[in-house]
């Protein structure tokens, strides 16, 4: 293998402990290596950082080894070019394998240029991805907070949800807490405790209220809706900071607020996820593979296998398969139009996966042009004639039969 690089380094990075390789040479020669082994602790990362810069290396590689990658690479980082690796991709040939081996694997691989590096966004976005991606998790919290009470209040024979929609509205509320501190309510104080529409349900309130409630059930929602309004304190506050960290980019917040279904929290984790800056990804297709929203390959002897999507960036594509949901309930646009098309064929699960690869796709030219989505159509795919024409043709030959197309006589 051609060598590329005359100075480099790779890591295999643990817990506790951190194994080096220095490589260093001319490119036509076998080069020189070094190998030497550093603790994880601030003061054994410094003395790391020190050797590397004693060898003048550039470039440094390491596995994506859980979080212990990330302690190191936010010391190396801005001294050196820093290449963070997909361990299922650089995987060292079976035998016997040792920390040292497979330090000196990476370093081989960085020298001959044969590391394909993962997308690592800067630091101010690496923050806001902890809000983010914190924010979904208590928001799935409070949803499963909310799920429990309702259970209980089944439990506990009180048929509330049969009239009232939102438990935790602000009639909801009302409700909930009576029936925490375990009052009888007439019809007038349900009417007072009750906003708009529900004030013609007062009587059947009273009966759904009417269960059998002990003790022991409102003391278990009391601490369940405890819980909840924490949450819902939490993720206020995480709003807080997100709304903070992402002004600086309220130019890409409006851009994409353009795109139907795209909510301001779905923009606010498409920002953290991959950035602004585009020239990370060479092309959109390139975006979508990364955040596993195409199809994958799977090809042997000819037969094309599984070619299920691959699993991407988890948090990227949740939220975007959400903005496709949402999207496909927009009247009159042209990602409507696009996944009933795809749902005819091929059903609404991967209708909503091709929208969200188009959604990706369309974001990836908007942060990178800095122009607004523009709006095509129910009826753009109707336009493009020749296209489908071609599709036509092709399917009908596919079966065995020879299509020939004549423009009419006058």
């Amino acid at each position: 293998m051609d060598a590329v690089l005359e100075r480099c380094a790779g890591l295999d990075v643990h817990q506790e402990e951190i194994v080096a390789c220095v490589m260093y040479g001319p490119l036509e020669k076998r080069p020189k290596k070094e190998t030497q082994t550093f603790l994880t602790t601030t003061k054994g990362l410094l003395a790391l950082h020190d050797w590397l810069e004693s060898f003048k290396c550039t470039h440094v590689a390491m596995e994506s080894t859980g979080v212990y990658w990330k302690p190191v690479w936010n010391i190396l980082e801005g001294s050196f070019e820093l290449i963070l690796a997909n361990a299922k991709r650089i995987k060292n040939v079976p035998g016997r394998k040792t920390d040292v081996s497979d330090a000196a694997w990476i370093t081989q691989l960085l020298r001959c240029g044969l590391i394909t590096p993962s997308f690592v966004p800067p630091e101010n976005f690496r923050d806001l991805r902890d809000y983010t991606r914190y924010r979904r998790k208590l928001v799935g919290n409070a949803s499963s907070e909310k799920n429990r009470i309702h259970k209980i209040l089944q439990d506990a024979n009180v048929k509330l949800t049969t009239f009232v929609s939102d438990l935790f509205g602000v009639s909801g509320r009302a409700l909930l807490e009576s029936i925490i501190n375990g009052e009888v309510l007439t019809e007038e104080q349900v009417r007072s405790l009750v906003k708009t529409s529900l004030k013609r349900k007062v009587p059947q309130l009273v009966d759904a209220l009417n269960g059998r409630v002990r003790q022991h059930h409102r003391k278990i929602i009391r601490m369940h809706y405890d819980h909840l309004i924490y949450l819902e304190k939490q993720i206020s506050e995480l709003e807080g900071e997100i709304d903070r960290l992402i002004t600086p980019y309220n130019e890409y917040v409006e851009l994409l607020d353009t795109i139907p279904g795209v909510s301001f929290n779905a923009i606010a984790v498409i920002i953290a996820e991959i950035g602004v800056d585009m020239s990370c990804f060479p092309c959109d297709k390139h975006l979508a593979s990364w955040g596993g929203l195409c199809p994958g390959n799977n090809e042997s002897a000819g037969k094309k296998k599984s070619s299920r999507t691959q699993k991407g960036n988890r948090s990227l594509k949740g939220v975007l398969c959400q903005a496709a949901w949402s999207a496909s309930k927009s009247k009159g646009t042209r990602l409507s139009s696009f996944f009933y098309r795809v749902q005819k064929r091929r059903g609404q699960y991967k209708a909503s996966m091709a929208t969200a690869h188009l959604i990706l796709r369309i974001i990836y030219h908007i942060i990178k042009d800095k122009i607004p989505y523009e709006e095509l159509g129910w009826d753009y795919a109707e336009k493009d004639t020749e296209r489908k024409i071609n599709y036509w043709i092709k399917n009908i030959e596919s079966k065995g039969f020879k299509v020939t197309v004549e423009q009419p006589t006058a």
